[in-house]
């Protein structure tokens, strides 16, 4: 196989890794391997496809697919194409796919039969005009897709037909169009928008190029190095590949370390620990959450961990006694790391060539500048002192897709250089490690997800019955945050209850989003101006649970 020398675009990355070792498993899905020369085989397929379907350079293409082998080849044949690659989660709703598919511009999709009818339903409202469906059978071989089928093991969706549909089998039958292979993508061309959510109604898209994908990619992979070398990781997919989390430590060793990636439909413990115990797995990563699933699992000790060396964490703060238990049980430590979209992965990652503080995130990683500020004035506090993380990077993140009032919010010129405001408070100590301390932002983590608070407000706010919301997260060990939504309903308003509207928000919004608890109120805090204080809501919520905790301690 021809490979060009440029290796500034990711799918040139890739093209050299299974020109290195085309026979090399690069991934392992349901029990089915796939080899680097496979992989790149229907990679550059589909990225013929793409252009005979009139996709251009630089055109958006929505990846609404969970974890599979479509995914990585969708979103490898995107950037080879020169397209831009939009990966969402799986479970967004109709009303999440049309904002997203508007505010990107896309004019494909890729998605599952079984979310096809969403699809559906989004296209009068979008620009999209080519849709690609799969199922998560069909790259198995034929004996594994039949059974599935056959057995109702494998969930399966009703697919249209016509010009604008394709299966996404159909097109890897396709030849490539054009010479991948030496096709010049340049590091600062557009890779890929993610969208994050935050404190504004709308998820905000963070534009990610090709070259800051790679040098923040590889940056925190070797952070594991003196642990497994380089390129001889088997790691399994703990966390999903639409997350920046997923895609760094996921797609992004496939194109740079050609490391083999095992990868789950979805979350089921058993399935994960058996993987592990079968394919000798080294690394895993996932939220705390999926740390803690686990060790509380019944059928924890009929699996055989041993082989795990690198267990890193992120997405959450993780609970001292899940990072206790984990080494107690497995042998390994948690490494802890913490980041933002914004930021592309990671800010500090644990070393794994020393003991680290328990409480830590880990060290801030090299390519970061990190200032710890007075959140008001924004000028630098002294080390130890708690106060809003600021990050700057060379290259970095300067703007959200078509949101210049968020922008100037969250990134900041000090000092001639542009810094990105996290909005969390945190503690850098003497030797560069840091530790959270609170939230800013009102931005609440569930399962590792940001959450915004004002964009379930605005959704129970559209129910005739609702005047206000007020919706905050409440801490939780088990999935760091859960949602709480305060309602005042209108005074006419009879026989309202909180399933109702927790009902209304299931139609509306992807099921991580919904609130898990409703207390209605006659009024809310707010400031002289007007403005919600969610905080001060927050405050009583956690006086509230601490008191609880006393009560339940002395026996009340």
């Amino acid at each position: 196989m021809k490979v060009g020398n440029r290796t500034e675009g990711i799918g040139q990355a890739f093209l050299q890794r299974a020109a290195t070792h085309p026979h090399k498993t690069a991934l392992i899905y349901l029990g089915t391997r796939f080899s680097y020369g496979r992989v790149l085989r229907w990679s550059l397929a589909f990225a013929g496809a793409l252009e005979g379907l009139g996709i251009e350079p630089g055109d958006r293409v929505l990846l609404y697919l969970p974890n599979c082998p479509q995914w990585v080849i969708s979103w490898l044949g995107i950037l080879l194409r020169g397209s831009v690659a939009v990966p969402i989660t799986p479970i967004y709703t109709v009303h999440d796919l049309i904002y997203i598919a508007n505010d990107s511009g896309a004019k494909a999709v890729v998605c599952m039969d079984t979310n096809y009818g969403y699809v559906t339903q989004a296209l009068p409202e979008t620009g999209i005009r080519l849709i690609i469906h799969t199922n998560l059978a069909d790259l198995l071989p034929v004996g594994k897709r039949l059974f599935g089928l056959l057995f109702d093991r494998i969930p399966r969706g009703a697919v249209g037909r016509g010009p604008r549909f394709h299966s996404f089998r159909s097109l890897l039958r396709r030849p490539p169009h054009e010479p991948y292979e030496t096709m010049h993508v340049r590091k600062e061309d557009l890779a890929e928008i993610l969208y994050t959510g935050g404190t504004t109604k709308h998820p905000k898209g963070v534009p990610i190029s090709h070259g800051l994908f790679l040098e923040s990619a590889e940056i925190q992979l070797r952070v594991a190095e003196p642990l497994i070398p380089w390129g001889e990781n088997i790691i399994l997919q703990g966390a999903p590949l639409f997350h920046i989390l997923g895609q760094i430590f996921g797609a992004g060793a496939l194109c740079l370390a050609g490391d083999t990636l095992v990868v789950l439909p979805k979350v089921n413990l058993d399935a994960l620990m058996d993987s592990v115990q079968r394919h000798r797995v080294r690394s895993l990563f996932g939220v705390p959450a999926l740390y803690r699933m686990i060790l509380e699992h019944d059928r924890l000790d009929l699996y055989d961990l041993s082989s795990l060396q690198y267990c890193f964490t992120g997405g959450d703060v993780l609970p001292m006694e899940i990072g206790r238990r984990w080494r107690e049980r497995i042998g390994v430590p948690l490494y802890q790391g913490y980041g933002a979209t914004e930021t592309v992965g990671g800010i500090s990652l644990s070393p794994v060539d020393r003991e680290n503080p328990t409480q830590s995130m880990g060290m801030v990683l090299p390519h970061k500048t990190v200032r710890v500020v007075d959140p008001e004035t924004l000028k630098p506090l002294p080390r130890g002192e708690a106060g809003e993380l600021l990050v700057h990077s060379d290259p970095m993140v300067s703007a959200y897709w078509n949101k210049p009032e968020e922008t100037r919010e969250a990134f900041v010129t000090l000092d001639g250089c542009l810094w990105y405001r996290t909005g969390d408070i945190v503690v850098l100590d003497e030797q560069g490690y840091l530790y959270f301390v609170d939230r800013t932002v009102d931005t609440i983590k569930h399962k590792g997800y940001r959450v915004s608070a004002s964009e379930i407000e605005a959704v129970l706010q559209e129910h005739p019955a609702v005047v206000a919301a007020c919706v905050v997260g409440i801490p939780d060990e088990r999935v760091g945050e859960r949602i709480k939504a305060f309602v005042i309903l209108k005074e006419d308003v009879k026989g309202m209850t909180g399933y109702e509207l927790i009902r209304w928000c299931r139609g509306r919004l992807a099921s991580y989003k919904v609130p898990h608890y409703i207390e209605f109120r006659d009024m809310l805090p707010k400031s002289k101006v007007g403005k919600l204080l969610r905080r001060e809501v927050r405050a009583e919520e956690r006086k509230r649970i601490e008191k609880g905790r006393w009560d339940e301690a002395l026996g009340d």
